[in-house]
């Protein structure tokens, strides 16, 4: 039998700690991981500063260490919410607080 498929949305904040957001979505197993960027900025391509090299090399790291450590596929990043207006998921990892209807 094979087992359900698991899809993951979890939620980059810039107080998170991204080694504790690991465990978190490692903890459920998933299949594929989505990648919510709290800030909105999802292409540091836009911002060649220290802020933007910054983000881009959290950002390489972070998918990296979700692939490397739970074998999950990273499908995707997302600057804001409504990006992913319609979309289900089967968990929220990394959200401090409620999160609203998706």
């Amino acid at each position: 039998m094979l087992a359900d498929m698991s899809d993951i949305l979890a939620i980059l904040e810039a107080t998170d700690s991204d080694e504790q957001l690991v465990e978190e979505i490692a903890l459920r197993h998933p299949h594929r991981v989505t990648v919510l960027v709290e800030d909105g900025t999802v292409d540091p391509r836009m911002d060649d500063g220290p802020r933007g090299r910054a983000l881009s090399d959290r950002l390489a790291e972070l998918l990296a260490a979700i692939e490397q450590r739970t074998g999950a596929v990273v499908v995707g990043l997302a600057g804001s919410r409504e990006q992913l207006r319609g979309w289900r998921f089967d968990r929220v990892v990394g959200a401090h607080g409620a999160l609203p209807a998706l």
